[in-house]
């Protein structure tokens, strides 16, 4: 009874019809019937033109009939008692229903809320070799390379005549198709671009096509610019360009990167703001010491030096403070130039020399030892040629000499003298 009562109190059932409620639901139901209706005719889940307006058409209808105040003044007066309320007029907030009801921003687009996503074209990076003395003293070097740009001619519109296009018939103008593979027991849908347009949405007749691009919008050129290096950068680095990627109609450009390249020094090695290189010096000037020039990635030339009285010992390494890369951002502060020695010891000395030496340098410490001198066995040091080939046939003969030497018959292994 009142059921009735309140369907003959309503003017109109249109938006509770286009829900699938009744006029006496409740907020809850209301809710829970759009947002059932809603996963079934969105954009997303069906591509449908029709399922784009009926959701359209129930997002309007969940608006006012959301607001109590709103679906009060339908009931009584219907749309026509919304008229210049807010109630129809725009709808505004669909995004925001939307938004509300599942957690997502992207309805705003279908209402002209935030206006249409921006599409954005790949980065794109380019290796650029460079020289350790590029990095060091800063460079600005030209780079080229083969661009694609919207087409000058028909100004990206890939048509000789000004807005000559038409609406793709294969897709209908929305850019995909839907497809269906069958996997077995199972069916699958999918969304994919349509071969046709290319996913434009638009087809243009061959006759009215662009002579400069033939339709396809886009041209190639070359495209130059300036990289400055600064000082201090280092391998790996990147430069960033703005938006000087690819053009293509409806897409902003990507991001261009050069990527330094550094390549291998004939003398220095770089570690971070750090140079290192290797310098052999003769047993003199170990002992004696030395002076010698280093080439500056500047050019300049040093004289390195080293500390008088000082015995320079073989693989050790000494640094000049101030003479590496200059740092990033901070050319004036400077790392250290590492230098590793190797000393070039003589093959042979002569008796003389051996004596003269013996009367300056300091003698070496006595080894002590617990048994006699006399019944030692001299054995001389050779050059190490590897692994003796023989060396598992003496293992054997050892160990045949070791069982002779246990029957009494055996002799002792030792060094051959020299």
């Amino acid at each position: 009874f009142f059921r009735l009562l309140l369907v003959t109190m309503v003017k109109e059932t249109k938006l509770y019809d286009c829900l699938g409620v009744d006029p006496d639901a409740s907020e809850s139901e209301i809710k829970r019937a759009f947002r059932k209706n809603a996963m079934l005719y969105h954009p997303d889940k069906n591509p449908a033109p029709e399922a784009q307006v009926k959701f359209k058409e129930m997002s309007e209808a969940y608006e006012i009939l959301s607001d109590s105040e709103k679906r009060r003044l339908y009931d009584r007066f219907g749309e026509a008692g919304l008229e210049g309320g807010g109630g129809m007029g725009g709808m505004g907030g669909m995004g925001d229903i939307f938004s509300q009801m599942f957690g997502m921003g992207g309805m705003g687009d279908m209402f002209g809320e935030r206006g249409p996503r921006e599409r954005r074209g790949k980065d794109v990076g380019h290796a650029m070799p460079v020289t350790l003395e590029d990095l060091y003293n800063g460079k600005t070097e030209k780079h080229t390379w083969s661009k694609q740009v919207l087409c000058g001619q028909c100004k990206g519109s890939g048509s000789k005549v000004p807005g000559k296009s038409a609406v793709c018939s294969d897709c209908r103008g929305a850019g995909v198709q839907v497809v269906i593979r069958q996997m077995g027991p199972m069916v699958q849908q999918m969304q994919v671009q349509c071969r046709t347009c290319g996913g434009e949405g638009t087809c243009i007749a061959a006759k009215d096509r662009c002579g400069k691009c033939g339709g396809d919008r886009v041209v190639q050129t070359k495209k130059t610019i300036e990289v400055n290096i600064d000082k201090g950068m280092g391998h790996g680095e990147k430069i960033r360009f703005a938006e000087e990627g690819d053009q293509a109609p409806d897409v902003k450009p990507g991001d261009v990167y050069i990527v330094l390249q550094e390549q291998k020094h004939d003398r220095f090695v770089r570690k971070g703001s750090d140079l290192y290189m290797d310098k052999t010096v003769s047993l003199v000037e170990a002992l004696c010491g030395f002076t010698f020039y280093v080439k500056q990635l500047d050019g300049r030339m040093l004289q390195v030096k080293s500390q008088p009285g000082t015995v320079l010992k073989p693989g050790s390494m000494k640094c000049i403070p101030r003479e590496g890369m200059p740092k990033h951002r901070n050319p004036f502060d400077k790392g250290s130039l590492n230098i590793t020695f190797t000393v070039d010891m003589p093959s042979e000395v002569d008796e003389k020399t051996i004596e003269a030496l013996r009367k300056v340098l300091p003698k070496p410490e006595r080894m002590e030892m617990d048994y006699d001198e006399a019944e030692a066995e001299e054995c001389y040091l050779h050059d190490h040629s590897g692994p003796s080939p023989s060396s598992n046939a003496n293992r054997h003969s050892y160990d045949e000499d070791e069982v002779d030497e246990d029957d009494g018959h055996g002799q002792r292994a030792q060094c051959v003298h020299q």
